[in-house]
C-alpha cells in the first residue's frame, strides 16, 4: 500500500511554488519521495524556497520562467527535460486574484487574470504533455477552486478563470488519457494563504465563512497535500478528468 502512494524516482514541477499552496504542495510531494522543480518569477523568493526544502532533505531544482509566456514555458520545460530528466508530475498552481465589483473591473486586471490563471495552464501543460505523451505516462494536476462551482461578489473574472481551469482539465483528460496521462484538478475551498490575506484580516468575512463551511473553519495548506499525492501517484491510475474539492464541505451544503 505504501508503494501505491510513493513518488520515489519521480520528478515534479510545481508552478508558482515559492509560497502558499504551491510551496506546501512542493514540500508534500518531496516528502512522498519526488524530486522537486520549483517555479517562480522572483528569483530571490525562489532561492529562499529552494533552500528551505533542501534543508529538509529534498532534492530541488530551480526553474525560473514566466508561466504566461508560451515560448518561455516551452524553452524552460524542453531545457529541463534535456538537461535534468523527465518531468513525471506537473502541478499547475500559478494564479492570482483581483477583487473589484464587476461593473468597475479594470481591463488590465481582467487580462492579467486570464493570462495567469488560464493561459498558464495551457502553456505549461502543453509543454510538459508533449514529453509525457512520448513516454506514455504522466500526471497533470491543475489547481482549480471552490469558485469553479460557486461565485461570490467582486470576483466574477476570477470565478470565470477557475471554471475554465476545471473544464480545461476535462479537455486535457479527453485528449491525453489515451496516451497514458492522468489529468485532474484539485479545487481548494478557503485556505490560509497570502492570496487570501485581505479576507483573513476581515472579521466579518471570517465569521461568515465559519458559518457557511460545515467544517466551521479555514483550511490549512497542508490539508491539500494528501489529495495532491493521491493524484500524483499510482493510486489514481484510473482517475481522469476529475475535479477534487477540498473545501470543508462548502460545496456540499446550502
Amino acid at each position: 500500500m505504501a508503494d501505491l502512494f510513493s513518488l520515489a524516482g519521480r520528478r515534479a514541477l510545481i508552478t508558482g511554488s515559492t509560497q502558499g499552496i504551491g510551496f506546501a504542495l512542493a514540500r508534500g510531494l518531496a516528502e512522498a519521495g519526488a524530486e522537486i522543480a520549483l517555479n517562480g518569477r522572483d528569483t530571490a523568493k525562489l532561492e529562499t524556497a529552494a533552500r528551505q526544502l533542501e534543508s529538509e532533505g529534498a532534492t530541488v531544482h530551480r526553474l525560473p520562467f514566466d508561466v504566461t509566456d508560451h515560448a518561455a514555458a516551452r524553452a524552460a520545460v524542453d531545457g529541463f527535460e534535456a538537461g535534468i530528466g523527465p518531468i513525471d508530475i506537473l502541478v499547475n498552481n500559478a494564479g492570482m486574484q483581483h477583487r473589484t465589483p464587476l461593473e468597475d473591473f479594470p481591463e488590465a486586471a481582467f487580462d492579467q487574470l486570464m493570462q495567469t490563471n488560464i493561459a498558464s495552464v495551457f502553456h505549461v501543460g502543453q509543454a510538459v504533455a508533449r514529453h509525457m505523451i512520448g513516454r506514455g505516462a504522466g500526471k497533470i494536476i491543475n489547481i482549480a477552486s471552490v469558485q469553479s462551482a460557486l461565485a461570490r461578489p467582486g470576483i466574477a473574472p476570477y470565478t470565470m478563470t477557475k471554471g475554465a481551469v476545471a473544464n480545461l482539465t476535462k479537455g486535457m483528460a479527453t485528449d491525453w488519457a489515451r496516451h497514458g496521462l492522468n489529468c485532474n484538478a484539485i479545487a481548494p475551498g478557503y485556505f490560509e494563504t497570502p492570496l487570501n490575506a485581505a479576507l483573513l484580516s476581515d472579521p466579518d468575512f471570517c465569521a461568515w465563512l465559519q458559518r457557511r463551511t460545515p467544517a466551521g473553519r479555514w483550511g490549512k495548506v497542508e490539508e491539500l497535500v494528501g489529495a495532491c499525492v493521491f493524484l500524483a501517484s499510482g493510486a489514481s491510475s484510473f482517475v481522469n478528468g476529475h475535479v477534487l474539492y477540498v473545501d470543508g464541505g462548502i460545496t456540499a451544503s446550502l
